[in-house]
């Protein structure tokens, strides 16, 4: 049987331009775009992506699935500071990792260990977010020894994308191109490439409701996962799949609205 509770998740990032210009000591004179500018010009001339590393990554969302005995719920840890007010990213990394203590859930994600994981880890360190259920390794719960959220070959924290592809970077595959193989919708309206320029026009809604219907894909890969391994029937898959279509028509959401429309019934319901 598939374990409750699970926690999908699944980040949305814009690049730390603070941070960025305090490494890069650029002149207090310079405009955020310009200090940007400056050090994708710098990486281009050198061969590399204009995508910072994971340290100059600011989280702006967290969108989750939580699925325990008492049913599915999305929600999404969202800063909302781009009308001016101060950064919180630091509030909604600890509402994450609070989530994780609180709860102790199975964890799931689509390259989370690669990108989302590390990500909230630098931040959080910046921040001064405590996560001690999270980092333990065994010290305070000696079950956590042989199955913590940190070790890669431990289950408590799941990357499906790395699993699937049996830790072998060379054969990952992006989350949209299997939703969609799998008769899932795949993203819709955006891509994580849109994002920043999504956030400096304050369509942070719209970065929400696209985080979320990425996690929503990613779990729905993982009762697909579950019905591979076993950890769920055909009529339980079945009866999950159709309990999610439920709970995302009740939201009267234009985001799963549009997700439905383009999921339809017939694929749903069987593998």
């Amino acid at each position: 049987m598939a374990t409750w509770p699970v926690l999908v998740f699944d980040i949305e990032t814009i690049p730390d331009v603070a941070g960025l210009r305090l490494l890069r000591d650029a002149d207090v004179a310079l405009s955020e775009e310009q200090v940007l500018a400056q050090e994708v010009a710098l990486r281009a001339a050198e061969g590399r992506s204009d995508f910072l590393p994971h340290h100059l990554q600011r989280v702006v969302t967290i969108s989750c699935v939580f699925r325990g005995g008492e049913g599915l719920r999305v929600h999404s840890f969202v800063d909302r500071s781009r009308d001016g007010g101060a950064s919180e990213e630091a509030r909604i990394v600890q509402l994450f990792f609070n989530t994780i203590e609180k709860r102790v859930p199975q964890l799931v994600s689509w390259n989370g260990g690669g990108f989302d994981l590390p990500v909230l880890h630098y931040r959080g360190l910046m921040h001064g977010v405590v996560a001690s259920k999270y980092w333990d390794l065994g010290e305070d719960d000696r079950e956590f020894k042989f199955n913590n959220y940190i070790s890669r070959y431990h289950h408590r924290h799941l990357d499906l994308m790395d699993l699937l592809a049996l830790y072998q970077p060379r054969a990952n595959a992006p989350l949209d191109a299997m939703a969609r193989l799998c008769g899932l919708p795949g993203k819709l309206g955006m891509d994580g490439s849109a994002v920043h320029a999504a956030w400096l026009a304050g369509r942070i809604e719209d970065i929400r409701r696209y985080c979320e219907t990425d996690v929503m894909n990613t779990y729905l890969l993982y009762c697909r996962y579950q019905l591979m391994r076993g950890g769920l029937t055909p009529a339980e898959h079945t009866q999950e799949v159709a309990m999610v279509r439920g709970v995302l028509a009740a939201l009267r959401e234009p985001h799963w609205d549009e997700y439905l429309a383009a999921w339809p019934a017939a694929v749903a319901a069987e593998p």
